[in-house]
């Protein structure tokens, strides 16, 4: 009997052991192609549905022997329109079917069901190495989906959303789950994003993969084995794109176009923004925009903390703190002021609180697995959650935003909290249910997006209220595609200098990850900074998409004003340059939202034929033609960076230098290391106290020399409301061509708009020559010298800014 016994046991522990093995593909026995897409079925009931959503995009989705679930995704949007392929050609050889569009090449093996990616020159760009694989996991009944990949020679890999790690990922491992982590420091993972998307190098080619699957993803780059790079998901499909660049920036156009680029945002968000865990009482946030005006500071948006409301509720204000929000945010506005409250997702169970019993009877909010209501504790206490999944709930929440923006004026919504954050365990338990736009899930598949369909909402709901003008929100968890809907920021950062160094690089990679409108807590947002480091982060934060101070009112204050007067001067010096850049951050923006473009590029973006970029981190460009590269050190006078290929000038100084080496840039606490592109025309505005202060009636051009030619653009639609969309907008595109004795510059104008200003000013640096004439469209113009914001003594024309050509010999 005891021999029947252990008999049986050896069965039972062998049939567990087999159960938990990894299963792949058998051979391939049939393929089907029905017009762009080809699927190929498995002896063993394995399915690959590759699609050529592109010439540069193809799309890889597995199966095992249950099948293909309904096709739906949050990161790319069901109705992507596919352009028509001018070459696909489909072929069947001995071991392997070919798949070729007019630039890649795709083979996939008949015996194992194994892809490589070809470009059409034949050089490898990705090849499996298991390739499609699989676990069942008998605790969940989800599929632990793996896909596995040779490493290429010389290979680097960048991206991956707000990872606090150098920029170079290779060697290292990651996990996709958002996650509160405050006070979070390099190398801590997972983070409050969630973004799958990763770019790869090498032999000097680009391309990228995107694993769209919402469970908890991981990532190894070479890190376990320096062979073999994977990425895998505790559920959901085995479901990625591969998109061929050949260059890192056209990567991450094409995922952008993928996911989706956002509307364009008020010029206004693109400004200065103040915030603090918390301003109140009414008096004392309104002291905070005085303080702003009296110092001549510019500013455009003051934030509310959580201690605006009434016990915390969501969409309240607190009748002691905020007697009279309508005329507080009224006043404020009249000053230039916008005002901006967080929202966060917990709403507080309390049966005489209106959000919360309107949510209660209509079964709004998020249930456990045998019913029950999902209680958390968060900042009001006991919490019930909205399932920001299901679209009538979306619609409920959006419409709660009446009160705030279209009766009390509010002008922006950031979301907090919501990756989702619960102060009990973390986040939600496992077993609560979603409903996840009609594919009923649990947390486990909800949790990475929760954030972003939270952002979705909030999104609806301000641009509903705000129109005729334009949204502005932001989140602090999100998943490919939530650039769609909002901004974000980096999260509970630290005051030091490693966290300076950490904002450079979260930015940058959030920048190339699909969502370039980001910023840091300026100053940290844990503990107090000195006027040192307040000073430096200022300086590179007016360089990132979003700018705003942000500190939590335990370490003390961190306005710009409240570090002794020379810190003063310094913030009100590098806020006012923001200001007279934002055309160029503005143009900039546009790139981003016509073509994908990332705002902030990686010193390899800017130079992948140059090798010596690959390990850079601290030097990055905003936009086309502005490179900056922080101080992150204490008691520095400047640092060395490293210059791409090509002519390059000193803002502060003129000087010219050669790129393609490192050069040594001086900077005290009064500059930060930034270079200017020659042959770049960089519009400036007047300084403003805020968007809209007054009326820019002239515009100035510094032109920087190049011997050759250079291209500019400088964009224009008003800053505010949707005629943009109708094509009430201007693109100025800039031609510079420069000789040993001459400079021309061109202008082509496109669009009807009519821009405020009138007039250039037209700056010339770095003239190789002494100019004696300057002509405007043919005719004689009056050259003059000018004193520039640096202190140079330059000449300048002054021009209609209707021009077509201004010669200067």
């Amino acid at each position: 009997m005891a021999d029947i016994i252990q008999e049986n046991n050896y069965m039972v522990n062998d049939l567990a052991t087999k159960g938990k093995q990894e299963l792949s593909p058998g051979q391939i026995v049939s393929c089907q192609q029905i017009d762009n897409d080809f699927l190929f079925t498995c002896d063993n009931g394995v399915q690959l549905c590759l699609q050529v959503i592109t010439d540069k995009i193809l799309r890889f989705r597995y199966a095992t022997e249950v099948g293909f679930a309904p096709d739906f995704s949050y990161a790319v949007p069901a109705d992507l329109p596919r352009a028509a392929l001018d070459f696909l050609e489909f072929r069947e050889k001995t071991d392997h079917y070919r798949i070729t569009t007019d630039r890649l090449i795709c083979t996939i093996a008949k015996e194992n069901l194994t892809t490589r990616v070809l470009d059409r020159s034949g050089t490898v760009l990705s090849a499996d190495e298991k390739g499609f694989h699989w676990e069942h996991d008998d605790d969940t009944g989800n599929d632990i989906v793996k896909m596995s990949k040779h490493v290429q020679s010389g290979v680097h890999y960048y991206g991956l959303g707000d990872k606090p790690d150098n920029m170079n990922l290779r060697g290292k491992r990651f996990t996709n789950w958002g996650t509160d982590t405050y006070g979070y420091v390099k190398g801590s993972d997972p983070l409050y994003k969630n973004i799958p998307f990763y770019l790869e190098l090498h032999q000097k080619i680009a391309h990228g993969i995107f694993f769209d699957n919402t469970f908890k993803a991981s990532f190894d780059f070479a890190a376990e084995r320096a062979d073999v790079t994977s990425f895998w998901a505790q559920g959901g499909e085995m479901n990625y794109y591969f998109l061929y660049g050949p260059t890192l920036t056209e990567v991450t156009q094409e995922y952008t176009r993928l996911t989706c680029p956002p509307e364009m945002p008020p010029m206004w968000a693109l400004g200065y923004h103040q915030c603090k865990w918390s301003y109140y009482p009414e008096s004392t946030f309104k002291a905070i925009g005085a303080g702003f005006r009296e110092r001549q500071i510019p500013c455009d948006a003051l934030y509310l903390d959580i201690d605006y409301m009434d016990g915390y509720r969501c969409f309240t204000w607190s009748p002691t703190h905020f007697p009279d929000p309508k005329i507080m945010v009224r006043e404020l506005a009249a000053d230039g002021f916008k005002t901006i409250v967080i929202i966060d997702p917990g709403i507080k169970i309390d049966p005489e609180y209106s959000v919360y019993t309107e949510g209660l009877a209509n079964d709004y909010f998020c249930r456990r697995a045998d019913g029950p209501l999902m209680r958390g504790s968060v900042w009001p206490g006991l919490c019930n959650f909205p399932d920001f999944t299901r679209p009538d709930v979306r619609e409920w929440w959006a419409g709660l935003f009446k009160g705030l923006i279209q009766e009390d004026g509010v002008r922006g919504v950031w979301n907090d909290m919501n990756e989702p954050a619960v102060f009990e365990k973390g986040t939600f338990p496992d077993d609560v249910r979603f409903n996840y736009d009609g594919n009923p899930a649990s947390h486990k598949k909800a949790h990475n997006i929760y954030g972003m369909q939270m952002a979705r909402a909030t999104a609806a709901g301000v641009k509903q209220f705000t129109y005729p003008n334009r949204p502005f929100t932001i989140t602090r968890s999100t998943y490919a595609g939530g650039q769609r809907y909002s901004s974000a920021w980096t999260g509970d950062n630290i005051a030091s200098w490693d966290h300076l160094w950490l904002a450079n690089i979260q930015c940058q990679r959030l920048s190339i990850s699909g969502f370039s409108f980001v910023g840091s807590d300026v100053g940290g947002f844990v503990e107090t900074p000195d006027g040192e480091l307040y000073a430096r982060w200022i300086a590179l934060a007016a360089f990132h998409p979003f700018f705003r101070t942000h500190s939590s009112g335990d370490h003390g204050d961190q306005e710009p004003w409240s570090f002794g007067e020379e810190v003063t001067d310094l913030a009100r010096k590098f806020i006012s340059l923001r200001y007279q850049l934002l055309p160029y951050v503005y143009t900039t923006f546009w790139q981003y939202v016509q073509q994908g473009t990332p705002m902030l590029r990686p010193l390899a973006f800017l130079d992948q034929t140059d090798t010596d970029t690959y390990l850079r981190m601290a030097e990055f460009s905003l936009g086309d033609h502005l490179l900056v590269c922080p101080i992150t050190t204490a008691g520095a006078d400047g640092r060395w960076m490293y210059l791409p290929k090509g002519q390059w000038y000193y803002w502060w100084t003129d000087e010219e230098r050669t790129g393609g080496a490192e050069v040594w840039a001086s900077a005290n606490l009064d500059r930060i290391p930034l270079f200017v592109k020659a042959g770049a025309v960089i519009p400036l505005y007047p300084i403003l106290q805020y968007v809209g202060e007054k009326v820019v009636e002239e515009v100035t051009l510094h032109v920087y020399y190049k011997n050759g030619t250079e291209y500019s653009v400088l964009y224009d639609d008003g800053g505010e409301g949707y005629g943009y969309q109708e094509g009430h907008a201007t693109t100025r595109r800039f031609t510079v061509i420069g000789t040993d004795t001459s400079l021309t510059l061109r202008q082509e104008i496109e669009g009807d708009y009519q821009p405020s200003f009138t007039t250039y000013r037209v700056v010339f640096h770095g003239l190789p020559f002494a100019p004696l004439k300057a002509t405007t469209d043919s005719k004689s113009s009056a050259l003059a010298e000018t004193t520039t914001e640096t202190d140079a003594v330059l000449p300048e024309v002054i021009v209609h800014a209707g021009f077509a050509e201004v010669v200067i010999k």
